[in-house]
């Protein structure tokens, strides 16, 4: 068993290059030896996301906080709200972040495939972005 204590990691700004506007990712962790499986705590401020991306076999996101939007290639945008649980399955096309109005906070859990657990593709455009 591992404890890894509250406030031992320190927080990180998300890199630009995957995420527009303020995103801090807080407690990431990552499964030992046979587990895969990997996480963290994403904090994304009003009219922050990520890029398109897609996950080899997919990801949970339990929304701790906030109001947040969720999107599939293709699809319209959806809500999610605190309390919310989001399975996106296996090569799935998609982004999420805040509303322009409000923050979101999520506990995001993937599961890695030949050591990666995400692709990142293009980055959400203002224009995709808007609702």
């Amino acid at each position: 068993m591992k404890i890894t204590r509250a406030g031992s990691q320190p927080s990180q700004a998300a890199p630009e290059a995957y995420f527009t506007g303020k995103v801090r990712i807080d407690s990431p962790f990552k499964g030992t030896e046979s587990a895969n499986i990997s996480g963290a705590i994403v904090t994304f401020e009003p009219g922050a996301r990520n890029a398109w991306h897609t996950h080899p076999l997919g990801q949970t996101l339990i929304v701790t906080q906030g109001r947040g939007w969720l999107q599939e290639w293709g699809a319209e945008i959806q809500d999610i709200h605190q309390g919310d649980i989001v399975w996106i399955p296996e090569g799935i096309k998609h982004w999420h972040g805040a509303t322009p109005e409000n923050a979101m906070t999520h506990i995001a859990i993937a599961e890695s495939l030949n050591g990666s657990s995400i692709e990142w593709l293009e980055k959400v455009t203002d224009e995709q972005y808007q609702k």
